[in-house]
């Protein structure tokens, strides 16, 4: 009876799997219909959230994004505000809970002179500490005609000073530096990949379309600027920058000088491309409808490959970044007032003030993961966009 009652005749059986079947089918033909009807940018989108790293990363270059439109805001102190006596002031360790419950507070740091150097000794006052809070106030900030005095992090005490990054000889706060320096260096990688990109776009472009002579011209003035070696030049073109020119002026000749040097790569990739479908048939029809030179470049030409052209652009923030920071470094980029990631990292040249005074390397530590936040988006652009990857 037992084994009668549990059998499952076959005719309940194959209905069943039959069912199972069609559902799978379903399922998968309703998939394919709706990457059949999508968008190229849709299909990238799809590929690039696959990748959890470039998600990741790409959340934070939000965040990066807000602190450079609105450094005032993240900063808690004027970025030349200068103190002798707080110079070398240690990070000021930021606590989230008091006595179990929550608060926003930090160390409260005292300096003592050392009897034998006379050097001032920073440490940890055990019974005081510094009150903190959200969305504080300090000084007046604008941003375009809105003017606030606003800031996300401040001191509850008004007047006192609060280093979250430590500061440094001139007892300049650095976490507030490190904001406008954030701001500064990323906006010159940034237009500079936009300025070579579209130079690399447009003469690549005429380069490919044309052929010819305007080919063999624009081919040799690559060549000649691969032949020079980049450093040298850079910093022979920085340094025959008047000195007497303001920091705004600098910025602007700083970004000119690695736009027109960081063009070439992506000029021959779009020479390359152009001539391989200048003759399709989607150009020939644009050509015999009357469409003019220009408008075929760029409004059937160059979207073929739009993708390609992010990407890469994307993977050479990075490089234009550390290009800006180095010279700075070297003094020949941006200097003071200006604040960037080379001009702060000037503050650790010297190997004592490296050993006494770590926390000056910070800059550094932000331009790694700001590096590695650009070349991770744009590794996940390039393979999304490759129509060919799994």
């Amino acid at each position: 009876m037992s084994e009668k009652n549990n059998s499952v005749p076959e005719e309940t059986k194959e209905p069943t799997a039959l069912v199972d079947l069609d559902l799978d089918e379903m399922i998968r033909s309703k998939s394919e219909e709706k990457v059949s009807v999508a968008s190229n940018w849709k299909l990238v989108w799809w590929r690039f959230r696959k990748n959890k790293l470039a998600v990741l990363s790409l959340i934070l270059l939000f965040f990066v994004l807000l602190i450079i439109m609105f450094p005032d805001f993240f900063a808690n102190q004027k970025s030349e505000e200068t103190n002798a006596r707080q110079a070398f002031v240690p990070i000021q360790k930021l606590h989230f809970f008091r006595d179990g419950k929550p608060d926003l507070w930090a160390d409260k740091m005292v300096g003592k002179r050392n009897p034998k150097t006379l050097a001032m000794e920073w440490v940890i006052d055990e019974e005081g500490y510094t009150d903190l809070k959200f969305l504080g106030k300090s000084f007046k900030w604008k941003f375009l005609f809105w003017e606030t005095n606003v800031h996300l992090i401040t001191s509850a005490n008004p007047g006192e000073r609060v280093f979250l990054l430590g500061s440094d000889r001139m007892g300049r706060d650095q976490y507030s530096r490190l904001m406008y320096a954030t701001r500064t260096s990323l906006t010159v990688g940034l237009v500079s990949v936009l300025l070579s990109v579209f130079l690399g776009v447009v003469l690549g472009g005429i380069s490919g379309y044309f052929g010819g002579a305007v080919d063999m011209v624009i081919q040799r003035l690559i060549e000649i600027l691969n032949s020079i070696p980049y450093v040298p030049i850079w910093m022979a073109m920085a340094a025959a920058l008047p000195r007497e020119w303001s920091a705004e002026q600098r910025f602007f000749a700083i970004t000119v000088i690695l736009s027109l040097l960081g063009w070439t790569t992506l000029g021959r990739e779009v020479r390359g491309k152009f001539m391989s479908i200048r003759e399709e048939d989607f150009v020939l029809a644009a050509e015999l409808i009357g469409c003019s030179k220009a408008r075929i470049i760029m409004k059937h030409m160059v979207p073929t490959f739009l993708s390609h052209i992010i990407a890469t652009g994307t993977l050479s923030i990075p490089a234009m970044i550390v290009n800006e920071t180095s010279l700075s470094f070297l003094g020949l980029g941006l200097r003071p007032p200006a604040i960037s990631y080379g001009v702060m990292l000037q503050e650790a040249q010297n190997v004592q003030t490296m050993a006494n005074a770590s926390w000056l390397m910070i800059p550094g530590l932000v331009l790694v993961i700001a590096v590695l936040m650009f070349n991770l988006i744009g590794d996940g652009l390039r393979d999304a966009a490759d129509p060919y990857s799994k």
